[in-house]
């Protein structure tokens, strides 16, 4: 009879971990792309519900603007995910998306941890950049996805949105840069 080392079964164990998926998992592209749909679509509608705190809890007025202002896209963006489910025959569905519900606890976090004020609002900022830039990263492999199973009313519409993404880190670095970082790294020399 053989008798394994530690070290063998730790890699046997990680290795099956790795290759044993789970029974309701993706089988192919096609429900890998409409499982991604499921998560941003949770994700979105989180953010109708986050993305107010951050606007009342911040003081710049260009930050409040450009908070409301993504709010109004992050609600037309809802409707555009319902219309690529729509687009793909299948009802608009939300999965938890445990990546968003991390990165907004994140925010929440830095609205607890600073007082009101510029150095609140470049966490803000922070909070919702890395925000923009997970949804980035999600409307951009879902476009591609939708173009390789040859979903072009879907990659259209994920492009719209993709774009929209693109503008709203713009406008946060923007205004980032234009006085609240600087503001902020005073507030350290007081």
């Amino acid at each position: 009879m053989e008798t394994k080392t530690k070290k063998q079964t730790a890699k046997t164990t990680v290795k099956s971990g790795i290759t044993k998926p789970k029974s309701n998992a993706a089988s192919g592209l096609t429900e890998l792309f409409e499982d991604g749909l499921k998560d941003i679509y949770w994700a979105e509608k989180a953010l109708i519900k986050a993305i107010p705190l951050m606007a009342k809890n911040a003081t710049s007025p260009e930050l409040i603007d450009a908070l409301n202002n993504h709010l109004i896209e992050t609600e037309e963006q809802v409707s555009r995910l319902e219309q690529v489910f729509d687009s793909i025959g299948k009802k608009a569905t939300a999965k938890k998306c445990d990546a968003m519900e991390g990165l907004i606890e994140e925010g929440k976090s830095i609205l607890e941890e600073t007082e009101p004020g510029v150095v609140r609002d470049a966490g803000i900022i922070s909070a919702t950049q890395k925000i923009e830039h997970y949804e980035i990263a999600t409307y951009g492999t879902l476009r591609q996805f939708a173009e390789t199973l040859g979903l072009t009313d879907a990659a259209a519409l994920l492009e719209l949105t993709l774009d929209e993404e693109k503008g709203a880190d713009k406008i946060l670095t923007d205004v980032a840069v234009s006085a609240i970082n600087v503001e902020a790294a005073e507030e350290d020399e007081e």
